[in-house]
């Protein structure tokens, strides 16, 4: 019996990891479906199919989706800022910057979220947890400041926005208390995400063109829509439930190792030596955070 809890703050562990690297690579997969569809007609799609994944996983497993009258209020404004918010400023984040430089400032969102929990939800900040925000803050200088000489751009505004909006939202489930089943929970934030994002892509793109689709931007749907966003919005919500909001969030930061390097790799693009040296001080972050053998609660 005292086992459990470490098994239970084990699993979750490794559900920040799983999902950390189907997130990275879900950046490069919305890389390419951006060439051939525009970002509000990608977002709606692919978290489509994250919903439907979602559902049809509770079905399968026979988890009841009711939410408790109480709870649906909460599950909206979980949905726009963990789902709708972040989905379309992401998008467009890659369409004005770079898919490397998107995917760190965004996950910037860690330092945000483990701020807020602090003054929210009273969470205590040890010292493994404060040298990994040092590091984190160090390694965002390091990559934003040579980007301020020429004027903040619009995808590095974008990307922050999203590390707002997903902080907001993650220290707003800890802070809700949402009483239903993690899946369903899932389900329905991502459904709801969805359907702010289809109302956002009549209102600025119009009526969707989803045909003729090269195959390769099929194939990366067929990732973006089942595992990018079903089950990696699923590994997120066990881990914000079972893990401090601090330790949760800070693992994240295995995104955008996964991603820069398959930004690299896939996309073509080249970091820097102070792009390295910025993703460096960000790995080390989210290895102290995840390897700490103990966590506040």
């Amino acid at each position: 019996m005292k086992d459990r809890p470490k098994d239970k703050t084990a699993g979750a562990k490794l559900a920040v990891t799983a999902m950390g690297v189907a997130w990275g690579l879900n950046w490069i997969a919305a890389r390419f479906i951006l060439e051939t569809l525009p970002p509000w007609t990608m977002r709606a799609l692919g978290i489509g199919l994250g919903a439907v994944t979602l559902f049809v996983a509770a079905a399968v497993s026979g988890m009841p989706l009711g939410i408790p009258r109480g709870d649906r209020l909460k599950i909206v404004v979980a949905g726009f800022f963990n789902v709708a918010a972040f989905g379309a400023g992401s998008a467009y984040a890659q369409v004005y910057g770079t898919t490397a430089r998107a995917i760190v400032i965004a996950y910037s969102m860690p330092i945000w979220s483990a701020l807020l929990a602090r003054v929210v939800l009273k969470e205590r900040l040890n010292a493994l947890t404060l040298a990994a925000l040092a590091l984190c803050l160090a390694g965002l200088a390091i990559l934003i400041l040579p980007l301020a000489r020429g004027g903040f751009p619009t995808g590095a505004l974008l990307a922050l926005a999203c590390a707002w909006s997903w902080a907001a939202g993650t220290v707003y489930l800890k802070w809700a208390r949402i009483g239903a089943p993690v899946l369903a929970s899932a389900a329905w934030q991502v459904l709801t995400g969805c359907l702010m994002l289809v109302i956002g892509m009549f209102v600025f793109e119009g009526l969707p063109r989803l045909w003729p689709l090269p195959g390769s931007v099929i194939a990366c749907i067929a990732y973006n829509g089942p595992i990018g966003m079903g089950l990696a919005y699923f590994l997120w919500f066990v881990a914000v439930r079972r893990l401090p909001t601090s330790t949760a969030s800070l693992g994240t930061l295995l995104v955008p190792i996964v991603g820069v390097l398959g930004s690299t790799w896939l996309v073509g693009e080249r970091p820097s030596l102070t792009d390295v040296i910025g993703f460096a001080c960000i790995f080390a972050a989210a290895a102290s955070v995840l390897l700490q053998p103990k966590h506040a609660t």
